[in-house]
């Protein structure tokens, strides 16, 4: 395995990723994941129209008032006959579109809805409330039922909070400039002969070094002025962070790149539905998602936000 060559630049770590080793040191899980050195919730401009819904999440007919996640949440609610929800404020594509997520555009907008139909909750019966990221994962009662701003599913969380299982599993992701010898691969395989470079102390570096195995030495920067100057004077092709940083770097830090593409399978860290301490909804909100999972609806909509939306195709493992 080749030694890490380290950048020199000095600054603050804000390329810090989803799955950075310390990633309760940043408030940001939006639209660069969690523990990307930014403001709790990064303002990522909205330039994109929203896509039209998909007619698989169109013809989606509503649970059946006898479902066993709908039964399940009958009485588990903190308002009688009403599902509240919480988001960020304000909130940020491609989680939430126009930060309204009573229309369901966005990933976790239409993730939210899905769920809150498994549970018998449509229209009126569905209200929205807003927090900060930090208050919502604090100890204490929630006015929320769930909560949903790109949490990442931790031990640490899970003393004081509870969490469903994962909705999304963030996936690393290669970004650089537009004409980057990066662009237009489709695979591992094709990874393997560029120069890469990673942020410092996040798990991107061990999946280039395991399973990328790039032919040329790694470099790690402390900073994305380092990145930046690394990818202009063509010291490397590209970068490798996870999704959500990936968005938000392109998006906001450095002007003139693109995300190439997200690795298939190269997901570690998972997002979850927040919810109070034991609180009874807990189950229901697993059994809602398990049925999204097995009828592909949960799929189908990460493809249309997380995919084709952010114009980040599948990169094969292969």
């Amino acid at each position: 395995m080749k030694r890490l060559a380290v950048a020199t630049i000095v600054g603050a770590l804000v390329l810090a990723a989803c799955g950075d080793d310390t990633e309760e040191s940043a408030a940001t899980e939006p639209p660069a994941a969690e523990t990307t050195a930014a403001p709790e919730t990064p303002e990522t401009p909205d330039t994109t129209a929203a896509p039209e819904t998909t007619a698989a999440a169109e013809t989606t007919a509503p649970a059946e008032p006898g479902s066993e996640a709908a039964a399940c949440a009958e009485g588990n609610t903190i308002s009688d006959g009403v599902l509240t929800i919480a988001t960020g404020e304000p909130a940020f594509p491609p989680y939430v579109i126009d930060d309204a997520p009573e229309s369901g555009q966005g990933f976790e907008a239409a993730v939210a809805l899905a769920v809150a139909r498994e549970l018998g909750f449509e229209g009126d019966a569905v209200t929205w409330v807003r927090t900060a990221f930090d208050a919502a994962i604090a100890p204490g009662p929630k006015d929320f039922d769930f909560n949903l701003q790109q949490y990442t599913i931790t031990d640490e969380r899970k003393e004081v909070v509870d969490f469903s299982e994962g909705y999304y599993s963030a996936p690393q992701a290669v970004f650089g400039l537009a004409d980057s010898a990066a662009a237009g691969v489709t695979s591992v395989a094709d990874l393997k002969s560029l120069k890469f470079g990673v942020a410092a102390g996040t798990t991107s570096i061990a999946y280039v070094e395991d399973v990328i195995q790039p032919d040329q030495e790694l470099f790690v920067f402390p900073d994305t002025a380092a990145a930046k100057t690394a990818l202009e004077s063509n010291q490397i092709d590209a970068i490798v962070a996870d999704l959500p940083t990936a968005l938000f770097i392109t998006a906001v830090e450095i002007e003139g790149t693109t995300v190439f593409g997200q690795i298939e399978g190269s997901g570690t860290d998972e997002f979850g539905l927040l919810l109070a301490k034991d609180s009874p909804l807990t189950e229901c909100v697993n059994l809602a998602l398990q049925a999204l999972k097995d009828s592909g609806e949960l799929e189908a909509i990460t493809v249309e936000w997380m995919s084709e939306y952010t114009e980040a195709p599948i990169i094969s493992a292969e």
